[in-house]
Parts: structure tokens; C-alpha cells; sequence
């Protein structure tokens, strides 16, 4: 069985005394992933390495940053390089989240630049993808998706692509309280491993976990994971509540 993931974004929110009670209120619920599990925290970049050692104390726990700059290093004021999150631990990496697209104007070439420098710092990236409401009203969700999957990753050998994680996000459920369903989320993630298949074989495609992120919550988290193309989720508002986000964990496969 692939991978199975319950990635938390807690994007620009909490306190860090907020964050360690969040924190201490997830680890309190003593939920020990299975060996073919993992929960990931992606927090803010201030709280990154307290955060890892509350965090990592745990076997099949993970800390994540939100994002990482495209360059190597230099006179970049603000920005936070690949090998910068190398140097302190960090094993994850969030890039290309539709916010960062959206607000920042991030391109699927600067993200191709983000995944190598990555990659080359022994980083797992977590690439998100995913359509805006337009797009899924147009049914071009697919030729969307796939132009950001051949435009970001498809320079890629199969063996650095095995490496990564994909997250598909549809935009139009992201902080709205609107989900796709279970056989839509089935539908499209089906249709993106397809895709990979189509450049890098069945057997490679099969390997790279696919997360879902769009307005997962305890309530639907088991229903949508069930699905054989989803092997996990990216949770935004749910993972800012312990017992929310406990119960997610608990959904996995």
C-alpha cells in the first residue's frame, strides 16, 4: 500500500503559545500512525524548529515548511532557501499551494525550480495542484491540472518523482465549506495518476501518495481517504483543532 498522509497547513494562524497547545492536544491523543502512515505539521516558519521538537518526539511524525524561495540563496530579503530548512531538519516541504499562486503569482516553471533545489537538498516536496471554480464550471479540471503536472514536474527522472507528494486541491473548496465529493476527489485523482502513468509507467505512479485538500474535515476525512486514488488528505481550517485533526489521522487507511 502507498503512503498514507494527514498533512495539516495551519497557513498564517495561532500564536506559537497557541501552536503548542495545538500541538500538545494532537500528540496528547496518543494516536500512533501505522507503518505505512504519516502526519505531517506544516507551520510557519518562525516555529519551525520548536515546533520539530515537540513534533519528532513521536515516531510517525513529521514537521513541514509552507514554502520555500526558488533560488539557491542571495539577495533575496524575507525569502527562505531549500538548503536553509536542510540545515535544521526539516523533511517536508509544501510548494505551490493555490494561495501561493493566487496572492504571490508563483508560475508552474518557478515551481519546477523549487522541486529541484529540493530534491537536490534531500527535501520531500508536496507539490499542490488543482482548478479553480471557472475551470471545474468549464469541465477542463483535467487538461488544467495536467498542464500544471507536465509544466512543473515532467523534467523530472522516475526516480526523483517517486520521491515527492502531490496534493490535489480544488481551489473552489478551499475555505469555503464546499467539498468535492468522494467520487469527484476518486475521479480526478484517478485521472492525475493517469497522467503520471502516461509519462513514467503504471509501476512509478502507482508508488507516489496523492492527497486530497479541500475542506477536509472529521466528518467526511474517512468517506473521502476510502477512495482508492486518495491516500490522504491536506487539511487547513480542520488541522487548527486538536480533536478535528485527531480524528482525520484516525481516518486513514
Amino acid at each position: 500500500m502507498r503512503q498514507q498522509i494527514a498533512a495539516a497547513n495551519w497557513k498564517m494562524n495561532l500564536t506559537w503559545e497557541q501552536g503548542q497547545q495545538l500541538l500538545n492536544g494532537i500528540l496528547g491523543a496518543n494516536v500512533t500512525p501505522k507503518q505505512n502512515q504519516a502526519v505531517i505539521i506544516a507551520v510557519p516558519f518562525p516555529y519551525l524548529t520548536a515546533a520539530k521538537e515537540i513534533v519528532e518526539k513521536k515516531a510517525g511524525y513529521f514537521v513541514a515548511a509552507q514554502n520555500c524561495y526558488y533560488k539557491k540563496s542571495g539577495a533575496f530579503t524575507g525569502e527562505v532557501s531549500a538548503e536553509m530548512l536542510k540545515s535544521i531538519g526539516v523533511k517536508y516541504v509544501v510548494i505551490g499551494h493555490s494561495e501561493r499562486r493566487e496572492y504571490f503569482n508563483e508560475t508552474n516553471q518557478q515551481l519546477a525550480d523549487k522541486l529541484n533545489l529540493l530534491l537536490e537538498n534531500g527535501i520531500v516536496p508536496i507539490f499542490c495542484c488543482g482548478e479553480p471554480l471557472a475551470v471545474r464550471e468549464a469541465n477542463e479540471q483535467n487538461s488544467y491540472v495536467e498542464q500544471q503536472l507536465v509544466e512543473s514536474l515532467f523534467h523530472l527522472t522516475p526516480e526523483q518523482i517517486s520521491g515527492i507528494v502531490i496534493a490535489y486541491e480544488p481551489i473552489w473548496a478551499i475555505g469555503t465549506g464546499k467539498t468535492a465529493t468522494a467520487d469527484q476527489a476518486q475521479e480526478i485523482q484517478a485521472y492525475l495518476r493517469s497522467v503520471l502513468a502516461g509519462k513514467y509507467g503504471k509501476e512509478v505512479a502507482a508508488k507516489i501518495p496523492v492527497l486530497y485538500g479541500g475542506s477536509v474535515k472529521a466528518a467526511n476525512a474517512k468517506e473521502i481517504f476510502a477512495n482508492e486514488d486518495v491516500d490522504g488528505g491536506l487539511v487547513g481550517g480542520a488541522s487548527l483543532q486538536a480533536d478535528e485533526f485527531v480524528k482525520i489521522i484516525e481516518g486513514l487507511k
